[in-house]
């Protein structure tokens, strides 16, 4: 926020530098960030806090219900729409975990497949039994009012009534620079640190939501703010010789 700049702004060794990274690389006593002005800067350690970027499917109105009324975790905004008319975009297992997951927010529950349904026969009794209504149709599009999503649309014409969606959807490192330097990816796609906020390449650290499925403000500060102190205390473990 403009707030929290000027905040920051109060301390003379902070810089604010609006450029986009291009290029880096490790070099003798560091690393070099090229941005796509040209200009270089050299540092002994790197943090990446740059997050991740959403691949969101081609279904007309889904960006725009986007982190409004189409979800991605409960545990963000699930407070929000409990007890409503709420549908899940999933299938196979991934299907049947968000969908008993999400029982514990709404009994008026649909899973949505968007195709045949990849769950398994014991997985459709449970969920069944649960009262949560399968749908296997492709879905064409969402009816919405500024986001707010009031109808899915399906392919064959139909559609039904909603309040909420939950919807898993891949997703990529917004920035590809520490994979270019060598930082090993976790098989969900996070950069992979370990409890001091260290990556695998010495010098390079990460934060926030580039290493993590719990995206929230509280936990990028936090971690975010513990790589400061880690980097800050190697510094001057470094330079007292």
């Amino acid at each position: 926020s403009t707030k929290a700049k000027l905040q920051v702004e109060l301390y003379k060794t902070v810089q604010f530098y609006n450029g986009l990274a291009v290029k880096a690389l490790k070099t003798e006593n560091g690393f070099e960030i090229t941005t796509d002005s040209g200009d270089v800067f050299t540092a002994r350690k790197v943090l990446f806090a740059t997050g991740v970027k959403d691949l969101l499917p081609e279904i007309k109105g889904f960006t725009d219900c986007w982190g409004i009324s189409v979800l991605h975790c409960p545990y963000c905004h699930g407070y929000e729409v409990k007890n409503e008319k709420t549908a899940i975009i999933a299938n196979g297992e991934m299907g049947f975990e968000f969908a008993k997951l999400i029982s514990n927010w709404t009994k008026d529950l649909r899973l949505c497949t968007n195709g045949k349904s990849e769950l398994k026969s014991e997985q459709i009794e449970i969920l069944q039994k649960n009262s949560v209504l399968i749908l296997e149709e492709e879905i064409d599009s969402f009816e919405h009012n500024s986001g707010y999503i009031s109808n899915i649309i399906f392919k064959n014409g139909e559609k039904i009534d909603v309040k909420a969606i939950y919807a898993r959807v891949p997703f990529e490192q917004h920035c590809p620079l520490p994979k270019d330097l060598g930082c090993e990816i976790n098989e969900q796609g996070y950069l992979k640190v370990d409890f001091m906020q260290k990556t695998n390449i010495p010098g390079i650290y990460a934060s926030g939501d580039a290493t993590t499925q719990m995206r929230s403000v509280a936990l990028a500060v936090s971690t975010g703010s513990f790589a400061g102190a880690v980097i800050n205390k190697e510094l001057i473990d470094e330079n007292f010789v």
